[in-house]
């Protein structure tokens, strides 16, 4: 696990950038597939979710070893997971991007929200998705699943390198999660990508009230003329931008 610890000042400003900046960020520094694919909020929360990862994987179940008595184990790794997903993480799960049995429902997932946990990802589904739905913690799934997890999965690893929904994340990658989808972050570049980030949401701000004002997006978007910049500059003073 990496030794990163998310600051609060880069917190804050995550909250405020979307995926797709950070996805264009990445994509300037050669990472193209930090984006998880086929996952959506249960329910659009008015606040990014923003926190490091803790990982969960699943892996195909085997029909003996999968059968409800394993629920009695108190180390079952699906229940230690949300007991030790640290307050501040996102749980992110490697559900093998197959939601025809759900990664978790809204007991556990409640729990986890008790606990002062910033999210809960899964590239699978998960059951009772309304009641997850209702909960202030954001939750990030494919899509509802009524079948209980061992129907179709094992939860066999903690906290190890997973893939969820085709994108690599490594335990203490910053996770960042809005209308559109969850993005990894590398946790070495997420201060830098915070900063950069908000300078270009502000950039994007100046240029759509330009759009809505009639100017042509040749010259503007990107800024390749002296002009924009010009402009750009007197309205990020003007706006304490």
């Amino acid at each position: 696990m990496t030794d990163y610890v998310l600051g609060d000042a880069t917190r804050d400003k995550l909250k405020k950038v979307s995926t797709a900046s950070l996805c264009t960020a990445l994509y300037k520094r050669g990472l193209r597939n930090q984006f998880i694919q086929d996952v959506h909020p249960v329910v659009a929360k008015a606040e990014n979710m923003v926190g490091q990862a803790y990982t969960l994987r699943y892996i195909p179940a085997r029909e003996d070893r999968n059968q409800i008595e394993v629920f009695r184990n108190p180390d079952h790794p699906q229940r230690v997971a949300i007991e030790q997903c640290p307050p501040g993480f996102v749980l992110v799960m490697d559900s093998r991007k197959d939601a025809r049995a759900a990664s978790a429902g809204s007991i556990l997932v409640t729990r986890l929200a008790q606990r002062g946990c910033a999210g809960i990802v899964t590239d699978g589904g998960f059951r009772d998705a309304e009641g997850i739905g209702k909960l202030d913690m954001p939750a990030y799934h494919n899509r509802p699943s009524a079948p209980t997890n061992l129907t179709l999965h094992e939860a066999y690893d903690l906290n190890v390198p997973i893939g969820c929904g085709d994108a690599p994340v490594f335990p203490g990658d910053v996770l960042v999660g809005d209308r559109d989808g969850v993005i990894v972050v590398p946790a070495h570049l997420a201060d830098e990508l915070a900063d950069e980030c908000t300078g270009m949401e502000s950039f994007e701000d100046f240029v759509l009230e330009e759009v809505l004002a009639g100017k042509p997006i040749i010259g503007l978007y990107p800024a390749t003329k002296d002009e924009t910049k010009a402009s750009y500059e007197a309205w990020r003073k003007k706006n304490g931008r």
